[in-house]
C-alpha cells in the first residue's frame, strides 16, 4: 500500500481523468452525489447495494436451483454500480495525489469487478451457467481487492472523513482571549490561536465578529486564505463553503460542518472566544 501511494507514474492518468471527472455538467448534482445533504460521503452507502447484491449471488450460486435468483442479483448489482462508481469519481477528483493515485487503482480493481459481473450476466443468459458463476467469483475476488483499497483509502489515508472532528475536544472549556477588536479589519479572516487550534475570525460589515475553526473540515485546507462570499467563508484548496453565521456547510466537496467559536468583548475590552454547543 504504501508503494502504491508514493507511485508517481499514476500522476498523468490520474490528472486527465480527473480534469474528465470535473468537467462532468453535474451543477448541483455534484453536491448531492458527494453527499453534503447527508453529512458525510455518499459513496460508501451507495456501493452497499452492489456489494451486497453480487456476495448474496455468490452465495446462491452455491445452492442448487437458485441460479435464476442469482442472475438477477448480479443484474441488480450492474445497475447500482453506476451511481456508487459516479459518487466515488466526484469525491476523488478533490484527493491530494497520494489519495489519488490508490483511488485510482480502487477505481480500476472495481471496474474490472463490473467487466467480470458483466460477462457472468451474459453467460447465465446465454445458457452458460457455469461460466457465469465462474466469471462471478472471479468478479467477486476483484471488488474484494477493491475493497480493501477502498478501506486503506478512508481509514489509513484519511479520504472523506472529518478533519475538523476534533476541535471541540482540543479547546479548553470557557473563553479564550484572541486580541482587540481593531486587529480585525472589516470583511477580512484573520488566523488567531485558541489553545492548540488555529481559529479564523471575521469582522462583518454588520458590526459582529464571527469565528469557526480554520482548518477546512474536508482536507484541512487554510480557512484564514480565502474569501467572504454573501456571508460565507471559501476555502482556498477545493472551494467548499462555510457559513460564517453556523458554520454549516453551503457547498462542497466538504460535507460535514465547520465548527463555530461564540465571540465577544469582555469587560476589558478584548476579543474573546469559545466553542460553540450545536
Amino acid at each position: 500500500m504504501d508503494s502504491l501511494e508514493g507511485a508517481t507514474w499514476l500522476d498523468g492518468p490520474a490528472g486527465i481523468v480527473r480534469k474528465a471527472v470535473r468537467a462532468l455538467p453535474l451543477s448541483r448534482g455534484r453536491d448531492v452525489l458527494r453527499g453534503l445533504w447527508l453529512g458525510h460521503p455518499l459513496h460508501p452507502v451507495l456501493v452497499q447495494v452492489p456489494i451486497g447484491a453480487w456476495s448474496s449471488a455468490g452465495i446462491l450460486d452455491l445452492l442448487p436451483g437458485e441460479s435464476r435468483a442469482a442472475r438477477r442479483l448480479v443484474a441488480v448489482g450492474l445497475v447500482a454500480a453506476g451511481p456508487a462508481a459516479l459518487a466515488g469519481w466526484v469525491d476523488w477528483a478533490e484527493q491530494r495525489p497520494r489519495q489519488a493515485r490508490v483511488g485510482l487503482v480502487h477505481a480500476v480493481a472495481n471496474l474490472a469487478a463490473v467487466t467480470a459481473y458483466a460477462g457472468s450476466l451474459t453467460a447465465r443468459l446465454t445458457g452458460r451457467p457455469y461460466l457465469g458463476k465462474a466469471l462471478g467469483f472471479g468478479g467477486m475476488a476483484v471488488a474484494t481487492v477493491g475493497g480493501v483499497l477502498g478501506g486503506h483509502l478512508a481509514y489509513r489515508q484519511g479520504a472523506g472523513v472529518n478533519h475538523a472532528e476534533a476541535v471541540p475536544v482540543l479547546v479548553e472549556p470557557g473563553w479564550h482571549r484572541i486580541g482587540m477588536p481593531y486587529e480585525f479589519p472589516v470583511g477580512e479572516p484573520v488566523r488567531r490561536m485558541a489553545d492548540e487550534v488555529a481559529v479564523v475570525v471575521v469582522h462583518g460589515d454588520d458590526g459582529r465578529f464571527y469565528a469557526l475553526a480554520d482548518r477546512c473540515s474536508h482536507m484541512d485546507g487554510p480557512l484564514h486564505e480565502g474569501k467572504i462570499l454573501e456571508g460565507c467563508l471559501e476555502c482556498p484548496w477545493h472551494g467548499s463553503q462555510f457559513r460564517l453565521t453556523d458554520g454549516e456547510n453551503v457547498q462542497g466537496p466538504a460535507t460535514a460542518p465547520q465548527p463555530r467559536f461564540d465571540c465577544r468583548i469582555s469587560s476589558d475590552g478584548r476579543l474573546e472566544v469559545r466553542v460553540a454547543q450545536r
